[in-house]
């Protein structure tokens, strides 16, 4: 199997990217850390996991606390001994609002698990992968990390410092076998966003976006799933610092 006896961390994996990711690399032996904030779902998951024969544990954690990554990080490296694949997936969206109407405490949230969770997941991350001789990130930004997304100033800025830390981070690290990469997908349908929940934001918005789209549809979270396994696997063992549009030609 692809990812026989790989420890990959998944954050964000209770829903989403993050479960399909989650779901889809256990089918290839990877023993799977699934981190959220929501046990339920993520209980559900490693539930999921085992029925269909693979492994995997679920560690509560807010990634916005460097204390608890820390402690996190710590337990999955004393318990496994090494982490093989990470996935730094876990993030929010906002209401779409003006640049001036955006409050301060809705900027820090956002900034504080969309950049900082990634930001100390890959410093503890790359720690471990210096030690062990290797290792693969893929950290989720967005199309928003690649242009502008007009009402969304914290979102969009918070995946600019991903894509910006991503390829900083790849090129510091290339020499000790660790790659790091990014996925920047466009509208994808996950329980922050769906079509119901835009168009009771705005009637027809979910259409309007959609029409941004050339392929004129949204995102499956299983098509950027199988990117994320793609970009993990040794099939991409020479891509290294990319931010790779999932966006059905948006950014074409």
């Amino acid at each position: 199997m692809e990812f026989k006896d790989k420890i990959a961390i998944i954050t964000g994996a209770a829903s989403g990217i993050g479960h399909a990711t989650a779901m889809s690399m256990s089918e290839k032996g990877a023993t799977i850390i699934a981190v959220d904030l929501n046990e339920v779902a993520g209980a559900k998951l490693v539930e999921q996991i085992i029925e269909k024969g693979g492994k995997a544990e679920f560690i509560k954690t807010n990634v916005a606390d460097w204390e608890v990554m820390k402690a996190v990080h710590g337990k999955v490296i004393t318990d496994y001994g090494r982490i093989d694949i990470a996935i730094n997936n876990a993030g929010i969206g906002n209401i779409p609002t003006p640049m001036i109407h955006t409050s301060n405490e809705d900027w820090d949230q956002v900034m504080a698990i969309n950049a900082s969770g990634v930001f100390y997941g890959m410093k503890l991350q790359v720690e471990q992968m210096l030690k062990q001789g290797g290792g693969v990130i893929v950290n989720t930004a967005s199309v928003a990390g690649l242009r502008g997304l007009p009402r969304s100033i914290a979102y969009a800025a918070s995946k600019h410092a991903v894509v910006g830390m991503t390829k900083t981070a790849s090129m510091e690290y290339a020499k000790k076998n660790i790659r790091i990469n990014a996925i920047c997908p466009a509208f994808t349908v996950t329980a922050l966003f769906t079509p119901e929940m835009m168009d009771g934001l705005k009637e027809g918005l979910s259409e309007k976006l959609k029409k941004t789209i050339p392929m004129n549809r949204f995102g499956d979270v299983q098509e950027i799933a199988d990117a994320i396994m793609w970009l993990c696997s040794d099939k991409a063992s020479f891509v290294n610092g990319i931010a790779l549009p999932l966006d059905g030609g948006m950014t074409a």
